[in-house]
């Protein structure tokens, strides 16, 4: 209940008009106009004091009317656009892109754009978003002026900006803001805004470890392979018994249950692999309290990240990628097969559920990446059925929060505030019993992979 009312009074306060600034200027306004008015006496008058008074009340009054205009212009923008919002219906639009940079996806921006608003002199238009439970974002700035082609006079306002939220997964949109301030920000005329949607933070690329990766599954006959692979499909299905058919193949069984003469057709050896079978396993063979813990959070962030960058290394390879989820999860809208493959990692999260092996195909799967949450002895039960055709990818999630020098924890205990979620929880974490527990489980799922026959990698 505490948290519900924190929230919403978080919300509200947005209606405020007034900030910090308004009483740091009123006191400033009040100390200036004491002292440039006050009487000094005989024996503080200077033969240059009254000039020197003189300009500074001018220059005083002249910055009391800029800041007037400014705040008048505020209060303008702010009426003419709540008449746009309720006349026209103009409200904020913004898309989401996820930029490119030197090869790595990850990076989230918004792209904002606010049609017909009067922009305060010298003054600003911001926005904020309100996603999930209340949470809400920074204040995003309303700087470029839009224009159509030939025409001076612009017809929006627009900005771009960086999203930097806690976690890589799907949010959903419950709202936002619209606010104009003047050039001292003393005061901040918030307009709400009917948005709704969803967006969400797609994983980034970490360094890369890259194995030598062969497929198994076999659906076009366009690659040929330097080994000769098991390969299914009709080959192991009925078909209809045909003159030349060798009789020992028929099945029996179906001839006595329907009368109907099949035969079943033998495995083949073919030289030919098309697809990349990628598995990824999200299960967490732990208590049920930790998927709660902040740590938990972090860790998925870390492994969802090393997941991506597995993905994303071995699609750039001549194989097809096929990733398998472990999770229901259905992407409606329409993706290349890398964009949905983003979409489904951040949108996986740990579980309890369908274990890995019911999950894992040994038969089909060419890269399994596995994280410190795996239980070692079902791990071993699958491995014993993988080959040295299959690579594991073992992703260590204690090194989510991996301290730094001596100095430098001295400096970010003392000298430096935690910035984010994971600051706070990397200092705390050494004293973490969990801490323990996976170091534990990451040294018996390493002992289950060197006994192995599988090629596997450490992240």
């Amino acid at each position: 209940m505490n948290q519900r009312i924190k929230k919403a009074f978080r919300y509200y306060s947005q209606y405020f008009p007034f900030t910090l600034n308004t009483f740091f200027c009123a006191a400033a306004v009040w100390i200036g106009y004491k002292l440039l008015y006050k009487k000094p006496g005989k024996d503080e008058i200077a033969p240059f004091w009254p000039f020197i008074l003189l300009m500074g009340k001018l220059l005083f009054w002249f910055l009391i009317a800029l800041v007037a205009l400014s705040v008048l212009s505020t209060f303008v923008s702010w009426l003419h656009y709540l008449w746009l919002k309720n006349r026209k219906g103009i409200q904020l639009q913004i898309d989401f892109t996820t930029e490119h940079k030197n090869g790595k996806k990850g990076k989230l921006f918004m792209n904002s754009m606010l049609q017909g608003v009067i922009r305060p002199v010298l003054g600003f238009v911001k926005g904020r978003l309100f996603y999930d439970n209340h949470e809400m974002t920074d204040k995003f700035s309303l700087l470029s002026n839009k224009r159509k082609k030939d025409e001076l006079v612009r017809f929006a306002i627009a900005g771009r900006s960086r999203m930097a939220l806690p976690d890589i997964k799907e949010y959903e949109l419950k709202g936002g803001f619209i606010y104009f301030q003047d050039m001292l920000h003393l005061f901040s005329l918030a307009v709400s805004q009917p948005i709704s949607g969803h967006f969400y933070q797609p994983p980034v690329l970490k360094d890369e470890d890259d194995k030598e990766v062969f497929p198994k599954k076999t659906e076009t006959m366009d690659v040929r392979i330097n080994q000769i692979r098991r390969t299914e499909g009709e080959l192991l299905n009925y078909k209809d018994f045909e003159a030349g058919d060798d009789v020992r193949r028929i099945v029996w069984k179906v001839y006595a249950r329907n009368r109907d003469l099949v035969v079943r057709v033998p495995e083949l050896f073919v030289p030919y692999a098309s697809h990349l079978y990628f598995y990824a396993s999200f299960h967490a063979a732990v208590k049920k309290q930790w998927l709660s813990e902040g740590y938990m959070k972090e860790m998925l962030n870390y492994y969802k990240n090393y997941v991506w960058t597995v993905y994303d290394t071995l699609s750039k390879k001549e194989w097809e990628m096929r990733f398998i989820p472990d999770q229901n999860l259905s992407i409606q809208e329409p993706l290349t097969e890398s964009e949905k493959t983003a979409r489904i990692i951040s949108n996986s999260g740990w579980h309890a559920d369908a274990t890995i092996g019911d999950y894992f195909k040994p038969k089909q799967a060419a890269v399994f990446c596995i994280s410190s949450l795996t239980d070692p002895e079902e791990l071993e039960n699958i491995l014993e059925q993988c080959d040295a055709s299959t690579v594991v990818y073992f992703v260590k999630l204690s090194s989510t929060f991996r301290h730094f020098a001596a100095w430098g924890l001295l400096k970010r205990l003392l000298l430096l505030p935690p910035k984010d979620r994971l600051n706070k929880l990397r200092s705390r974490w050494i004293f973490s019993p969990m801490r323990l527990q996976i170091q534990r489980r990451e040294k018996e799922i390493a002992t289950v992979l060197k006994k192995s026959a599988v090629i596997y990698g450490t992240l």
